[in-house]
């Protein structure tokens, strides 16, 4: 079955309205859909101001089915919270039928258009026409995003009522398909918070405290101006995305919703949010109800103006209560967790530290042997409580690990690589938050991922990886504990995966522990050279594009792209530290110097030295 190109003539007016303050504007300058000519894709509706909300144009009486097609994909940019106005470009039939929050894909550009001519009968009230375009990403049913590739095709057709004689859309694909630059307009990111189900809770040796649950962020996808916050309140409470699920819990009993009477949430004047849920919320006590309020607020203050506060009701009373301050009492996040010291190696290979987000340039020795100079090494890792360090000797054979107090010694290595070149031994060394320590050993006759237990002195754990296809570069752990972030060689391509962590506890035994669903945060990029954790689901990135010169930029855990200032640029970076809390500089090593980047400033020398690290 042959398709004929659609269109070469110009486009008129797209039918776009938009509501501010003065009222609906008519918006022009976007694309309607030609009737002849060659393949061209619908131009994307030009960015507008936030508190600008735009709402498309219904059909007309008259409209060619060309038109009613270019109509409904131009309502599907729009800001119309339901769809109302893209669904009367449908049947009765179809417009029941039709699933808009299935899935979002985007394309590149805006869905291009070619007309099925054998299909196509006008006068036998019959037409066809084909969406197509280059796929750069689908939302799924629960807001996750992912990264796609590959040719975007679906079918359109349409049908005239032989009385009316009104052309409308009878069968079309589900959910909504749009241009990248819409998809940027209409939807933003947003992190859902849940807790670590498989974390220890240890109680503290000085305090006998109990350690809090780890808040681990889930991001999601939501429309920008379609009262966001109710949309967050709502997702959260359906639960965590399937890539986390079987890792993280959520304190809200199973069924809870929002009250049947919510239309929409909105902040009093003071930033307190009270959120009104069904009965089944009643089952919770008083300690997950302040786990419940700790999960929203977390997740509100991703959103402007922050929630600082959160009332949670049931049945007409009140449940609980909780500030942003004590919510840091309830849960520890990563964010929420600053550093006291930067750490890097000095001219001598012995490990120094300043003040974390000081503008100081002297550094001093850490306490204990890594500073003292006993063993020489060329990468450490701090752990996250920082009592304790782990270096790899210069040559990347081995792997030590000392306490940062004085007077201790470093003893033997805990492991060894039989790699032959540098290259193919250890790599830097990354803690987690159960005091643990995780390497990879490049070893071509034996690649592993390794954990080792008991603050880095127990015996080396081989982390399964089912699914990996390459090997691993670099190992980052995630401050929640839950995600691992792997640099991954194949074919002389480095990519960025980030992958799922599972333990099955075994009594008297190691745990087994597995990677599972790893996934690329930079699609994009022919070569990763450097990572770090920058955010709770953000990552710092040094890579570059085929054929294109090294560049620094973040990357979100799904794959997406966040919407921050992306670094100033800097040459040769072969090292980069940041911290999950994102008040804190960048740090690189490049053209060996130790620099650091303040908010808005440019790159500014520290001093000379190598290997800089935050904690973790």
């Amino acid at each position: 079955m042959g398709a004929d190109r659609e269109g070469s003539g110009r486009r008129g007016p797209a039918r776009v309205m938009a509501y501010t303050a003065c009222g609906f504007v008519l918006l022009a300058g976007c694309a309607s859909m030609p009737d002849s000519g060659d393949l061209r894709g619908v131009e994307s509706t030009p960015r507008q101001d936030p508190q600008v909300r735009v709402f498309a144009m219904p059909p007309q009486e008259d409209d060619p089915p060309a038109d009613i097609v270019q109509g409904f994909l131009e309502a599907l940019t729009s800001d119309d919270p339901h769809y109302e106005t893209a669904r009367k470009y449908l049947t009765g039939d179809a417009a029941k039928n039709w699933r808009p929050d299935r899935s979002t894909t985007v394309l590149a550009d805006g869905p291009g258009t070619v007309s099925d001519h054998s299909g196509n009968r006008e006068e036998a009230n019959d037409y066809s026409v084909n969406l197509t375009g280059t796929k750069v990403a689908t939302v799924d049913g629960q807001q996750s995003y992912s990264p796609a590739e590959g040719r975007y095709r679906e079918s359109v057709h349409l049908t005239r009522n032989p009385k009316t004689k009104q052309w409308r859309i009878d069968v079309l694909p589900q959910g909504v398909v749009m241009g990248k630059s819409d998809f940027q307009r209409n939807y933003m990111s947003v992190n859902r918070y849940y807790f670590a189900s498989n974390a220890v809770t240890r109680a503290d040796a000085d305090t006998g405290a109990v350690r809090e649950p780890a808040a681990v962020a889930d991001p999601v996808y939501v429309r920008r101006r379609v009262d966001p916050l109710t949309q967050v309140v709502r997702s959260l409470l359906s639960g965590p995305t399937r890539l986390l699920d079987p890792v993280v819990r959520s304190s809200f009993p199973t069924g809870t919703a929002l009250a049947d009477d919510v239309v929409s949430l909105t902040p009093d004047d003071r930033n307190k949010l009270t959120v009104p849920l069904n009965d089944k919320a009643a089952a919770a006590g008083d300690d997950e109800c302040d786990e419940m309020a700790a999960q929203l607020l977390f997740t509100l203050q991703n959103l402007t103006p922050a929630v600082e506060e959160v009332e949670l009701r049931s049945g007409g009373e009140q449940m609980c209560s909780l500030s942003e301050d004590r919510a840091e009492t309830v849960a520890t996040r990563g964010s929420a967790q600053r550093p006291d010291y930067l750490y890097f190696l000095d001219d001598q290979d012995r490990l120094v530290r300043i003040a974390a987000g000081s503008n100081g340039t002297r550094a001093e020795p850490v306490p204990g042997p890594l500073g003292e100079g006993q063993r020489a090494m060329r990468s450490v890792a701090v752990s996250r409580d920082e009592h304790s360090a782990a270096g790899i000797g210069l040559d990347s054979k081995s792997l030590y690990v000392g306490s940062l107090v004085s007077g201790g010694s470093l003893g033997d290595a805990v492991l060894t690589s039989g790699g032959k070149a540098e290259t193919d031994r250890l790599t830097p060394p990354s803690w987690d938050t159960r005091g643990d320590l995780w390497i990879a050993d490049r070893d071509p006759a034996d690649p592993r991922l390794l954990l080792l237990l008991k603050k880095g002195a127990g015996d080396p754990v081989e982390v399964r990886t089912p699914g990996l296809d390459g090997r691993v570069q670099a190992v980052r752990v995630a401050a929640d504990g839950v995600r691992i972030a792997l640099v991954v060689e194949k074919d002389g391509r480095r990519s960025l995966l980030i992958g799922r962590i599972e333990r099955e506890e075994r009594a008297g035994e190691p745990p087994a522990v597995t990677v599972l669903e790893l996934r690329s945060a930079t699609p994009e990029l022919e070569e990763v050279t450097a990572m770090s954790w920058a955010g709770d689901a953000r990552l710092v990135v040094v890579g570059r594009e085929r054929g294109g010169v090294q560049q620094i930029g973040y990357v979100q855990v799904d794959g997406s792209t966040p919407e921050v200032t992306v670094p100033a640029a800097l040459t040769g970076v072969k090292e980069i530290a940041a911290t999950e809390d994102e008040r804190l500089p960048l740090v690189a090593y490049s053209e060996d110097l130790i620099v650091r980047l303040p908010s808005g400033l440019q790159w500014q020398k520290v001093t000379e030295g190598a290997a800089p690290v935050y904690p973790g």
